[in-house]
């Protein structure tokens, strides 16, 4: 599977900075579960929203206190199976979920280096998957890299990885600032808009 030059990096960052940079991957695969929910009349994206929103929360606010058990125990009740769909969007949707379940996991065992290139991986799948899948057949990684939407996923884990890199500590501004730029942009890694 393709590699991100990051992954080496990612050993650089402290545990709040791979929260982030999870957070920030599944704020980015977060409107490819809503359409899928909406599509099909599966499940309450709303679910996926509030676990990850409580994720924002714990960066941001000292001592917020999650118990992140019950949240997987929802979000695992929230994954689709992709044998009951005969839709693509299925897909993408069960990778948004298990990015966050990626997530909550690192919440839970507070191993974030590994978690956080799993979710880095999930999200470049999703982007490499379709781009097949639309061409009808397997690409080499050179193939994937000179595609825009594969180029345009690395460049923004790139930059979400530059951001925090910088940081000396937590910078509650900046972790709301990606936040609301994320959310306000609602365009998913393969490109699909909450606002339309």
């Amino acid at each position: 599977m393709l590699r991100n030059p990051i992954h080496k990096r990612m050993e650089k960052l402290g545990s709040w900075q791979h929260y982030t940079f999870m957070a920030c991957l599944c704020e980015r695969m977060y409107p490819n579960y809503q359409a899928f929910c909406h599509q099909t009349g599966f499940a309450e994206a709303a679910v996926y929203r509030r676990i990850l929103d409580l994720v924002w929360e714990t960066l941001v606010v000292k001592g917020a206190k999650i118990n992140f058990d019950s949240q997987l125990e929802k979000l695992e009740d929230a994954i689709p199976d992709a044998d009951q769909f005969d839709v693509y969007g299925v897909y993408p949707a069960i990778d948004a979920c298990v990015a966050l379940s990626e997530l909550v996991h690192a919440h839970l065992s507070g191993e974030t280096l590994e978690h956080a290139i799993a979710v880095s991986e999930l999200s470049i799948r999703t982007v490499a998957m379709l781009e097949m899948s639309q061409a009808d057949k397997e690409m080499t990684d050179d193939e994937l890299k000179a595609l825009p939407l594969i180029e345009n996923e690395l460049d923004v884990q790139w930059e979400i990885f530059r951001l925090l890199v910088e940081c000396e500590e937590r910078d509650i501004e900046l972790i709301k600032g990606l936040r609301s730029d994320l959310k306000e942009a609602a365009t998913s890694n393969i490109g699909i808009n909450l606002a339309q």
